[in-house]
């Protein structure tokens, strides 16, 4: 049996066990240490003497990836962009937010739902993480749409679905793993995130607005609130605004010359000053500690994944499944383009059973160098490429894509995160409700997707803009 059989066996039970409801961390684990046993021993000759060596080899080959692999400063980015969300919190910017989005826009049809989005989208520019983010915001909205006669359904399911916002709008924890994935860099694209982000953000309201012009009663408005008062509401989000310039300054100087530091360290300065102003509203230690308790767990949880998938994908080197792949995607006469929509619908199905962090760091290390040979190959020029653009602006165009399609799971059943978090936190509402209002919003990530897939200067503006690409 050739490596690459032993691979696609090896990948075809870890799927089983996952499906079967093994968390991905130790199904990912247990594949790539088996398959590696299996590829040493195989090496040997099955030779019932040589087990015990490849079983030595295997376990010290896994055994160098929790230190060499995680121990990077891009990855210390992850538990700062979280803190930052929960101190964001518990400074009681998230209160603030909502009441401004609700002043400004809740007028509209369906307003609160309307206001929900745009506040966990300005939310999510200071919290790395979607599911804090809808937790938070189950606190929030979901009793003020109640208490003026909105479905239940429907509240639950715009909170679970605009808290997937914070998947792609920078800081984002999931880009960053992305960018170590594939080893781009992590700056262009959290660059890359923000206007993807907000134009995934207007089509959201779009939707909200357009439920409520069709069902009678569905989201009625809220009106009553004077110029005085909406712009009285505007000095208490400033904050969320302040934090994004420190990040935006410590990734990219708009003034030119060098940046001011690197994400990592922009990251840490804005989680500082979030605490300055936690400190200054109010924040005693109880809710710091709770603060910091959330971050940990939240971090430890994405960190155990990334333990247990980069052993197996240790194991797919060795296997040679990503060149093979790769090789295979390239040589399919069809559309390049027409691939690419089969590996978004893959992601699809994917994310019905797997979680958004799991599913990347899994798939990616086999399916990126396929889109970048689709593209033409590492290193290609814009001219010479099927999508229209070089290596690099595909690498980043389609992180971007990938993520989007990542949110997708994060409110897909029958294991969507975002939802479970949300009935978790009110307890008035049932996950199945919670799935059921969050529905309607698969259409407006479809059409967000192909709206990026259409229009990549979506994308690729911004990142051009300010680092040339």
């Amino acid at each position: 049996m050739s490596s690459v059989d032993i691979g696609i066996w090896t990948t075809a039970g870890m799927i089983v066990m996952v499906v079967l409801g093994m968390r991905v961390a130790f199904a990912a684990a247990l594949a790539g240490m088996t398959g590696l046993i299996w590829i040493f021993w195989a090496k040997k000759g099955y030779d019932p003497e040589q087990f015990m060596w490849a079983l030595t080899v295997a376990a010290k080959t896994a055994g160098q990836v929790p230190h060499s692999k995680v121990a990077s400063q891009a990855l210390s980015l992850i538990p700062t962009f979280i803190l930052i969300g929960y101190l964001a919190y518990y400074a009681g910017l998230t209160k603030a937010l909502f009441e401004a989005a609700k002043r400004w826009v809740g007028w509209l049809p369906g307003g609160l739902g309307v206001s929900t989005v745009f506040a966990t989208a300005g939310f999510a520019a200071v919290s790395g993480a979607s599911v804090a983010t809808s937790a938070v915001f189950a606190r929030i909205a979901i009793p003020e749409m109640l208490a003026i006669g909105y479905d239940k359904r429907f509240a639950a399911g715009v909170v679970a679905a605009a808290g997937t916002l914070a998947s792609l709008i920078p800081p984002s924890a999931i880009l960053v793993i992305y960018a170590i994935i594939v080893e781009q860099d992590v700056g262009a694209l959290l660059l890359a995130g923000f206007l993807p982000g907000a134009f995934s953000a207007v089509i959201y309201g779009g939707l909200v607005v357009g439920l409520a012009l069709t069902f009678k009663n569905f989201g009625p408005p809220v009106r009553g609130f004077t110029w005085g008062e909406r712009f009285a509401s505007l000095p208490g989000a400033l904050p969320i605004l302040f934090v994004v310039v420190i990040i935006i300054f410590f990734i990219y100087n708009p003034f030119g010359g060098d940046a001011w530091g690197t994400p990592t360290e922009g990251g840490a300065l804005g989680a500082f000053v979030v605490f300055l102003m936690a400190l200054w509203r109010g924040m005693r230690w109880k809710e710091l500690k709770s603060a910091l308790l959330e971050t940990a767990k939240l971090s430890v949880m994405i960190f155990t994944i990334i333990w247990g998938v980069l052993v197996y994908v240790r194991f797919l080197g060795f296997a040679d499944l990503p060149g093979t792949f790769a090789d295979w995607i390239s040589g399919l006469e069809q559309s390049p383009m027409l691939t690419l929509i089969y590996i978004l619908l893959a992601y699809a199905v994917l994310g019905m059973f797997m979680d958004a962090i799991g599913m990347l760091l899994l798939t990616l290390p086999v399916v990126f160098p396929a889109v970048i040979a689709l593209n033409g190959g590492e290193g290609v020029a814009a001219a010479d490429s099927a999508f229209g653009m070089s290596s690099v602006a595909c690498a980043i165009w389609f992180g971007i894509i990938v993520v989007k399609m990542a949110e997708l799971c994060l409110i897909t059943p029958p294991i969507g995160l975002n939802c479970f978090v949300v009935a978790g936190v009110h307890p008035d509402v049932s996950v199945q409700d919670v799935f059921k209002g969050a529905s309607p919003f698969f259409l407006a990530d479809a059409l967000t997707i192909a709206g990026l897939i259409a229009f990549p200067g979506i994308v690729l503006w911004l990142p051009s803009l300010l680092l040339g690409l």
